[in-house]
């Protein structure tokens, strides 16, 4: 990894900071500059900066941290898709969750990108000048799904319009640790960068910082599973059906801990191992079982559909949660309820 330092001068005042970066820098574009913001690599006199934004300030240490390059063209592998619906323009499929989307710094291989390299082959008309898919949105490595990814550049371009201005259903199966209150409802709340960790999100307090952005997600609460306080009744767990009405990284797992109910399994946002529940009995303690042995976050892209951007045909697609999460929710069934 090396490092980029620049002091700002008086005349670099008030710009953009990813077009400042990328004046200055000049070995990086304005597009990476933005990116880089947002991975959290860049810093203003020490501190993060999460906003491309952000205004130049004169005097300020701007410190841009460079992983070391992959490779521009990842390699195509064949492996396995569980595909939807495909034809020339994108291509519908269900990620298995272990898969990365991109290569990146530990999942330099195998990930969708390198399959899709390989099953499209000779069928890749260009995005952005080069041959390769185009991922719209994205799954975490964990998350389980459905998504789309895109063959053509009109393609490309009409699923980015889609999402930007959130025509496109997407549902997705969330497994948390308690119930929300109420059952059913929204979170409103703006998400940016963690100003401790840069690899995390977190909601924002200041919604209106030049760092947040605006994150929407309608919940409600499919179903509850034991008691986790004999006076109040709270359930212990719940199976949450989520719908996004924007699109932020980490947007379903920062919603749910923001309001109680972390996602089980969730490395990042989960809080804490484990699940508390009253009862005992060999349902209870397979219940309790079954919760420790989830090695992921229990969420499930279930539900994707919107109108094809070249061809105007309506598309629409559910998958069942995978045999992992179905074994977990089976496993909560069996804590008792009194």
């Amino acid at each position: 990894m090396s490092r980029i330092e620049i002091v700002a001068a008086p005349e670099d005042a008030g710009q953009r900071l990813d077009a400042f970066l990328a004046a200055k820098a000049g070995e990086i574009s304005r597009t990476r500059a933005k990116a880089l913001i947002e991975e959290g690599a860049v810093t203003v006199d020490g501190q993060p900066e999460a906003s491309p934004r952000a205004p130049v300030k004169p005097g300020s240490t701007y410190a841009v941290a460079l992983p070391a390059p992959v490779a521009a063209l990842p390699q195509p592998e064949n492996i396995p898709l569980d595909i939807l619906f495909e034809d020339a323009h994108l291509l519908i499929l269900n990620k298995p969750a272990g898969m990365a989307v991109h290569p990146a710094p530990g999942s330099e291989d195998g990930t969708l990108v390198n399959a899709l390299l390989h099953h499209c082959k000779g069928q890749l008309s260009g995005i952005g000048g080069v041959e390769r898919p185009g991922i719209v949105h994205r799954l975490d490595k964990l998350t389980s799904g459905v998504m789309v990814a895109a063959k053509t550049e009109a393609a490309h371009a009409g699923l980015a319009a889609l999402f930007e201005h959130h025509d496109i259903e997407r549902m997705y199966l969330a497994a948390t640790r308690g119930a929300p209150r109420p059952l059913s409802g929204t979170v409103d709340a703006a998400i940016a960068r963690s100003q401790t960790d840069r690899k995390k999100m977190s909601v924002h307090r200041n919604p209106d910082s030049p760092s947040a952005r605006r994150a929407v997600t309608h919940y409600r609460a499919i179903e509850t599973f034991g008691v986790r306080d004999k006076h109040t009744r709270t359930p212990a767990a719940a199976l949450i059906e989520c719908r996004l009405e924007t699109g932020r990284t980490h947007q379903i797992r920062v919603h749910m801990s923001h309001i109680g109910v972390p996602i089980l399994g969730d490395p990042v946002y989960g809080r804490q191992i484990g699940l508390t529940a009253l009862g005992s009995g060999d349902g209870h303690a397979a219940a309790l079982a079954g919760v420790k042995a989830m090695d992921r976050q229990a969420l499930h892209a279930a539900v994707l559909g919107f109108i094809h951007p070249v061809t105007g045909e309506e598309l629409h697609f559910e998958v069942p949660v995978p045999d992992d999460m179905a074994t977990l929710v089976a496993a909560l069934r069996r804590l008792p309820k009194d």
